[in-house]
C-alpha cells in the first residue's frame, strides 16, 4: 500500500490517473497537460506501474496507458477510517457548541435593538 500512497503523493501523476479514467491515453497524450518530456512521463508512468495503478501495453510503437483502479480500494478502505474519525470529532465539535449556545445568556446584542447602526 506504501506504493500505492507514493504515487498518490505527486500531482502530476494524480492527473495523469484522472485523464486514465477517462479512456486510455498515450504516454504524449499523458505527458502533453503537463509541458513535459517522454521521458519525464515515462517516469511518472513507471511508478504508476509499480504500483499497480496503470497497465501499459505496446501497440506497435506506440505505448497506450490504462487505468487500474482495483489497488485503490485498500488505499480507500484506509482513508475511511480517518473520515469516520473527523465525521466523529466534528460532530462532538458541532454539539458542545449548540449546548454552549443554548446556555449562553441573552446579551442583547441583536442589531435591531440598534435602529441606527450606532456604536453602544
Amino acid at each position: 500500500m506504501n506504493e500505492i500512497f507514493h504515487a498518490l503523493s505527486d500531482e502530476t501523476r494524480r492527473a495523469m490517473l484522472r485523464d486514465l479514467a477517462l479512456g486510455e491515453r498515450t504516454v504524449g497524450e499523458l505527458a502533453k497537460p503537463h509541458a513535459m518530456t517522454l521521458a519525464a512521463a515515462s517516469k511518472h508512468i513507471k511508478v504508476l506501474e509499480k504500483a499497480g495503478l496503470l497497465r501499459r501495453e505496446i501497440r506497435w510503437r506506440t505505448h497506450i496507458c490504462h487505468l487500474e483502479a482495483a489497488p485503490l480500494k485498500p488505499a480507500w478502505d484506509e482513508l475511511a477510517f480517518y473520515e469516520r474519525f473527523w465525521t466523529d470529532r466534528l460532530d462532538l465539535l458541532e454539539r458542545l457548541l449548540r449546548d454552549e449556545d443554548a446556555q449562553a445568556p441573552a446579551t442583547g446584542s441583536d442589531p435591531s435593538d440598534n435602529p441606527k447602526g450606532e456604536a453602544t
